[in-house]
């Protein structure tokens, strides 16, 4: 499935791959040393996994994909229990690296210790515990800058959630983004830092820095991250006040009954998908029932059809109140894929010549399809076409040798009966 996704996303976007290049570097671009260079063919490989917290109704699913870039620089965790605290608590966190993925890493593996550190045994909920965050992530990163080697750029953004049995805690810094979908709607998004946003650029501004093509510097595209260390050696003011912060923005909110799941991505997702259409495609995804590693795994397929050129990385928690399987919905989508399969062989077989796999699907792009995922729409679907039209390609391969074999053994009898005719003669 995934070398029939990844020839689709090939025949869809060769030639804009390096349109959203020239776009990426002039909007995009956060390291010193310019953007990533893009790979002739995207990774697609994925290493989805999950797992589920019975005692609290908690699950969770995660996945990460490379595609265009060079070099996978995003990182991520989860801990369902977290040890030293109450039951109940868990963790997990998002890191995006830029300039390589040393900072990611760093975080990945050593920014659930420091918060376990800053909450202690007792935390006191929720100033305590807001108060905690913004403390464990400035103690990671002052860390990180003992273990950095001097002079080397790099640094990491970083989205995060802290779940108590009474509080969602959403920590960021960066363009890392969290989205949390209650009753049907999205309740809440994270904002992303970036140098024009009045509270950043004030800083940025009081630091003596300058911004220039929307980017600290002429460079770096955010405001708060984990690293950067190059940004943050102003004298005399602290690191939360520094070109770069590494102070987290941290919001409380109250648990519901309505909550059903909570997204962590990287900005590539972001960069195809917007909150609202993402949180629609994974409320219809929960609803056919697919446990939420094996939804992200679909997810970020489509969004490298949909044009991402970055890496991607997902999590998904699910709370008590996230979407039930629905049989009515499992009937539309079976039902959707075999009308999709039975058009593609429609449409191969209307021409003297199979048209090619880019044609089919801007074909059905075309066409009014009704049922496709919300969000996703037909991008959802790349997987489904590119089979049937593989099955389709293959079929008519075996047609062609049986026909050539047929061809052949007839021009054989034919040869050799004429010898036998010409010798009786």
């Amino acid at each position: 499935m995934e070398a029939l996704a990844r020839l689709l996303e090939r025949l869809l976007w060769p030639s804009r791959k390096e349109e959203e290049a020239e776009e990426e570097e002039e909007e995009e671009g956060r390291s010193p040393d310019g953007p990533q260079s893009l790979l002739d063919a995207p990774r697609c490989a994925q290493r989805p996994h999950g797992g589920v917290a019975a005692s609290c109704a908690l699950s969770f699913g995660a996945s990460s994909v490379q595609g265009w870039r060079a070099h996978m620089e995003d990182a991520h965790c989860a801990w369902l229990a977290l040890p030293g605290v109450p039951p109940g608590w868990s963790f997990f966190a998002v890191l995006d690296g830029h300039g390589g993925a040393r900072a990611a890493l760093f975080g990945a593996r050593h920014l659930p210790g420091h918060v376990l550190d800053a909450l202690g045994p007792a935390p006191h909920e929720p100033e305590g515990v807001c108060k905690a965050l913004r403390h464990a992530f400035l103690s990671a990163d002052a860390r990180l800058h003992a273990l950095w080697p001097r002079g080397e750029p790099g640094g990491s953004t970083a989205v995060a959630l802290l779940i108590s049995p009474c509080f969602l805690y959403l920590e960021h810094c960066g363009d890392s983004r969290a989205v949390l979908s209650r009753a049907g709607a999205v309740a809440f998004s994270t904002e992303d830092h970036r140098p024009l946003h009045p509270r950043e650029r004030e800083r940025i501004h009081d630091a003596g820095g300058t911004i220039l093509r929307r980017r600290l510097k002429g460079s770096l595209a955010v405001s708060r991250a984990l690293g950067d260390f190059a940004y943050k050696e102003v004298p005399g003011r602290p690191p939360e006040l520094q070109l770069v912060s590494a102070e987290p923005e941290v919001t409380a909110l109250a648990r519901q009954a309505e909550d059903e799941f909570m997204l962590l991505a990287s900005d590539g997702v972001w960069d195809a998908m917007s909150g609202t259409a993402l949180a629609g495609l994974v409320a219809s995804r929960l609803c056919l029932g697919l446990a939420p590693e094996l939804l992200f795994a679909q997810l970020l397929d489509t969004c490298l059809c949909k044009g991402s050129l970055d890496n991607m990385t997902c999590i998904l928690v699910c709370f008590p109140g996230a979407p039930r399987p629905c049989e009515e919905a499992i009937r539309k989508k079976l039902a959707l894929d075999a009308a999709l399969g039975h058009r593609v062989a429609e449409l191969c077989t209307s021409t003297q010549e199979p048209p090619s796999l880019n044609t089919v699907f801007r074909t059905l792009a075309s066409e009014n399809i009704p049922d496709l995922p919300p969000g996703g729409g037909l991008y959802c679907k790349a997987t489904v076409i590119a089979e049937a039209y593989s099955e389709f390609c293959q079929a008519s391969a075996e047609r062609w040798v049986v026909l050539d074999e047929r061809g052949w053994a007839q021009t054989a009898y034919l040869e050799m009966s004429k010898e036998v005719v010409d010798e009786t003669t």
